[in-house]
């Protein structure tokens, strides 16, 4: 590799979203493996933090990074960022693919540029990031990127659109109801808001339409609870998602897109999350933060039950217009005749956790792919797929 040009690979991660924290668990285990992968020399790497005010820092990451952004004793990480621009080294993009660079602004100094990037990996979860938003930018600027495109991620992190678009494809998702900013606006909208989840029956889990990692949702029992559930949500998004409880296991798939570009996408062994202890269901908590959570790989279904879930994720996965790669969520519930179960579909990630002991990672190392080629997997991918419409 030395005798080559090595692969500059702009890292973002942080993001205005919520889901800050985990987007920074997400990059200090990526810029570990890019640095102390099989092949450390073959990448470039520029770790651009994104603050929670929206500011871009060229982050200082001492010794790989990898404990500073890290869940340490309950704590969650953040991009720290001066209250003064002044104090910072901010860095822009320009949306000019004659460019493709990035500007560092240094305190006290001209702006210098970082030069160009060839590729740009985006570890932001949540709205602002993994909503096309981002990947709107990237196409402006044209700097490939890995990942799904500005359509596919909007739809995907809407949960109502991806319902359905999934229906009319169809795919088989559950009951819900959507509560718009208006809906809940005056009595009478709250009212209808009410007779329409009680058609649903309770329980029910009330959650924002646009996010993700479990955050803002409740499982709400009784009626009389779900105001409060729903403003909780709204915190997080003003159209919020109420979902009829379905009763069943939850099963994750992940999805690759093909190194062959004629090639269908590949779907993983599929697992099985089992939520122990005293959580309702898979929230903050369970995911990230006190273990409450086991995996089998691969899931305890049949082998024809496997086959429909790999296939159902690569049709989820193209159904969207999907790219780089996803994780999609069921639920499987057992027959009654002891034949195949059914599968439900719940939702999907177009970049989910990536940690080496979240699910996503997991699925594929139990097919032999290890975390650091699962990762030059990815931006192979990306650099193979120009940005926009070439």
């Amino acid at each position: 590799m030395s005798d080559q040009k090595r692969i500059r690979v702009a890292v973002v991660f942080g993001g205005r979203s919520s889901e800050h924290a985990i987007s920074c668990v997400t990059a200090g285990s990526i810029l570990d493996a890019l640095r102390d992968g099989p092949d450390p020399l073959r990448y470039e790497i520029l770790p651009i933090g994104i603050a929670a005010d929206g500011r871009w820092v060229l982050a200082d990451l001492p010794d790989g990074g990898g404990l500073k952004l890290a869940i340490t004793d309950g704590r969650l990480p953040e991009i720290g960022q001066p209250a003064s621009a002044e104090r910072a080294n901010l860095v822009t993009m320009a949306g000019d693919p004659t460019a493709r660079e990035l500007t560092v602004h240094e305190p006290g100094a001209v702006p210098k540029s970082l030069g160009e990037v060839d590729v740009v990996l985006p570890l932001l979860h949540g709205p602002y990031g993994e909503d096309g938003t981002l990947q709107g930018l990237l196409e402006l600027a044209g700097i490939p990127y890995v990942g799904s495109g500005v359509l596919a991620s909007a739809v995907s992190m809407d949960k109502e659109f991806m319902k359905r678009l999934l229906t009319q494809a169809g795919f088989e998702v559950g009951p819900y109801e959507v509560v718009r900013p208006r809906d809940w606006a005056t009595e009478e909208g709250r009212s209808a808001v009410r007779l329409a989840v009680e058609e649903l029956g309770y329980p029910v889990f009330v959650k924002p339409a646009r996010g993700g990692s479990s955050m803002g949702i409740t499982k709400v029992d009784r009626p009389e609870d779900l105001g409060q559930a729903i403003d909780t949500a709204r915190r997080h998004d003003p159209k919020v998602l109420v979902e009829a409880a379905i009763a069943g296991r939850e099963i994750e798939c992940g999805v690759l897109e093909a190194i062959d570009p004629l090639a269908p996408a590949e779907a993983s062994m599929p697992a099985e999350l089992r939520v122990t202890g005293e959580h309702a269901f898979y929230d903050f908590e369970a995911k990230y933060l006190d273990g409450s959570t086991q995996v089998d790989i691969p899931a305890r279904l049949s082998d024809e039950e496997i086959a429909d879930i790999r296939e159902q994720t690569v049709g989820v996965f193209e159904t969207l217009g999907c790219e780089g790669l996803a994780r999609v969520d069921f639920f499987y519930q057992e027959s009654a005749d002891g034949g195949p179960g059914r599968f439900i579909v719940n939702e999907i990630n177009t970049m989910p956790g990536f940690t080496p002991t979240s699910m996503f990672p997991q699925m594929w190392q139990a097919a032999g792919m290890s975390y650091p080629e699962l990762i030059s997997r990815l931006i192979d991918t990306a650099l193979r797929r120009p940005a926009g419409l070439r």
